[in-house]
């Protein structure tokens, strides 16, 4: 985790921000395999209880089994007893989870003032990395650190304590059965969803990272249900509006993600409260931000940032009961064009795939925006400009190709200057290598699709971009070359041998078009 201040911002006027990151003695351990690298270490079980023996506060004992024999480890363990919400002292047959000197009344603080926190520190940080491991997950939560994690969170004054028990628990969670058991140690989600309460960075951003991995469980339902109360959902809306710490606003918009990606039940209890709460205008008003940052200056670690935002957008624009409050918003569509009409696209290549998708989207509910799209050729040259970052995800390729196709579809080849023609042409003739590899990838759809014509299926958009493109080059063909040699700018050059091999591929594949109109 960085220890640096991130850049400052303000998302509102008089409301206060949260940004700056206390130094940490300790860098946080890696993250579990699938978000970095496989973890393989085979560990002392009785090192694993003694560390978690040692993450108990002072006046909460008795929770840990006792230190396994030569033979292995005692399967027998003793629950977490409650008392009005307190947890109760128990001394262990042998006393040996008791830390020296420690007193009940001061938590983690020993006779040497700060030795206590930083053993725990210590301890913790060692823990939160074993937990990356399956195995070593499995074994903890048998050994109730669960609810020694749980004590610490209800008891502690530290920050770096609070942070690292969460980060514990966000590893554990990336776990199915580590996940599962969370829920049946009483009190565990209300204590971590308390958590988005207070106003420290680290503690908020491992707070997020524990519920977004949650919502997506099978046991999601009842985070969502802990999460519905207003003021909370209020408090995560407030957080990524507010945040300063990129990796703050990351995590904050990526439990709302998580939110609109989780199941039905999840998505049902928590996404109307949120868009009545202005879940809509604020995703706009940070993707505007996260615009602005990146005309002015490029910092890498803003671009996954500026990527979430468009994903959760995205999604949003893909659900019945909030896309028209997307598509119809202007300044979103003008927001997307932005990041298509960047002439260098590489640094940010998933977040202008992700703006080409959500176009797509914006234009399946508001086709009144087609027109205004199709004034502007370098926005159609910026769509082609894409394909190469989306080579691997089908799905994108076809929200590309529909949008291209809805644009070719409302241009007017015979109503356009001559010099507007030659630009359109010489963009299409560029590209005659990435429709080329296009028609060779897809030669089944045009198959499919002259023998399912009758049935009502789905027209294949890269077919009708063909037949569009057939008719906008057969006329510029046709022309005379008063018309052909009118340059639309300097250096715009059309390229006919190329023209004339495009147009022999988009004939012989629009033999499959079906003839029909777009809704545009």
């Amino acid at each position: 985790m960085s220890n640096s201040a991130s850049e400052e911002h303000d998302h509102g006027d008089g409301v206060e921000e949260l940004g700056e990151l206390r130094d940490l003695p300790y860098q946080n351990p890696s993250a579990p395999p699938h978000e970095s690298f496989d973890v393989s270490t085979t560990v002392d079980p009785s090192y694993v209880i003694s560390l978690i023996r040692k993450l108990l506060p002072s006046d909460v004992n008795g929770l840990i089994r006792e230190e396994p024999a030569a033979d292995g480890v005692t399967e027998d363990a003793t629950n977490l007893p409650e008392n009005g919400g307190e947890a109760e002292a128990m001394g262990s047959s042998e006393n040996h989870d008791k830390l020296e000197g420690r007193e009940p009344s001061n938590g983690y603080k020993d006779e040497g003032g700060t030795v206590g926190e930083q053993t725990w520190e210590e301890c913790g940080c060692i823990l939160w990395d074993l937990a990356a491991s399956e195995d070593h997950a499995q074994f903890m939560v048998q050994n109730l650190i669960l609810e020694v994690l749980l004590a610490s969170l209800a008891i502690s004054p530290s920050s770096r304590i609070v942070e690292i028990s969460l980060g514990i628990i966000g590893n554990l969670a990336c776990h199915e059965t580590a996940r599962k058991c969370m829920t049946s140690v009483n009190g565990l989600v209300g204590a971590i969803v308390e958590q988005l309460l207070v106003d420290d960075v680290p503690c908020l951003c491992e707070a997020c990272r524990v519920l977004s991995l949650c919502l997506q469980g099978g046991e999601g339902f009842i985070w969502a249900e802990a999460l519905q109360p207003e003021h909370i959902l209020s408090r995560i809306l407030w957080i990524a509006e507010n945040a300063l710490n990129p990796q703050l606003i990351e995590r904050s918009v990526g439990l709302l993600l998580a939110v609109l990606e989780s199941q039905q039940e999840v998505a049902t209890i928590l996404v109307p409260p949120l868009l009545k709460l202005g879940l809509s205008s604020l995703l706009i008003k940070l993707l505007a931000f996260e615009m602005t940052k990146l005309k002015e200056d490029r910092t890498p670690e803003r671009y996954s940032v500026l990527n979430l935002i468009l994903r959760t957008i995205e999604e949003l624009s893909a659900m019945d009961n909030c896309s028209e409050e997307i598509c119809e918003n202007k300044e979103l569509l003008q927001l997307a064009r932005e990041l298509i009409d960047l002439p260098d696209k590489f640094e940010v290549a998933s977040s202008c795939v992700t703006a080409a998708v959500l176009i797509a989207n914006i234009l399946t509910d508001a086709t009144h925006f087609v027109s205004d799209l199709s004034e502007d050729l370098n926005f159609l040259k910026g769509l082609f400009d894409v394909f190469p970052f989306a080579s691997e995800d089908t799905e994108a390729q076809t929200a590309i190709w529909s949008v291209i196709s809805r644009i070719l579809t409302v241009l007017q080849e015979r109503e356009m200057t001559p010099a507007i023609l030659n630009f359109l042409v010489s963009i299409l003739a560029s590209k005659l290598d990435l429709i080329e590899d296009e028609l060779l990838a897809h030669p089944s759809d045009h198959a499919e699709q002259s023998t399912s014509a009758t049935s009502g299926a789905k027209i294949d958009v890269r077919l009708i971009s063909m037949k569009r493109t057939s008719d906008i080059l057969t006329y510029w063909k046709s022309s005379d070359d008063s018309i052909k040699n009118t340059s639309f700018a300097e250096g715009c050059h059309v390229n006919e041998e190329d023209v004339d091999k495009l147009l022999d591929h988009c004939r012989k594949a629009s033999r499959f078009t079906i003839v029909s109109d777009l809704d545009c």
